[in-house]
């Protein structure tokens, strides 16, 4: 399968945008990755060894926390998976644009 690597992270994955990995299942693949590129480990998973939070994984457009069998479900070598890191942002307290400030504490 090929793996979709986010501009933030290819600094760990040898400079590549994506990489040609085996595995059967969508967690066998990224244990592929990161045994080929160990840096890429401590960015996508937690120390108990679960996918980060802020760590979105795409199989074939698909959201994988969305799959009937999340981070086991099968893969095969046409699949793709994207990993998608979280933007933070928002706005910055402009009244009536979503930030809470306008809202009145009598």
């Amino acid at each position: 399968m090929t793996i979709y690597i986010p501009t933030p992270l290819r600094t760990y994955a040898g400079g590549q945008d994506a990489i040609e990995i085996g595995g059967a299942t969508v967690s066998e693949a990224l244990d592929s990755l990161t045994s080929t590129y160990p840096e890429l480990r401590k960015h996508l998973f937690t120390n108990e060894g679960k996918v980060r939070a802020f760590v979105n994984l795409y199989l074939n457009d698909e959201d994988v926390r969305y799959l009937p069998e999340k981070e086991n479900s099968q893969v095969s070598g046409k699949d793709t998976l994207s990993i998608i890191p979280s933007i933070a942002g928002g706005t910055t307290g402009v009244r009536g644009q979503g930030s809470g400030s306008d809202q009145r504490h009598d």
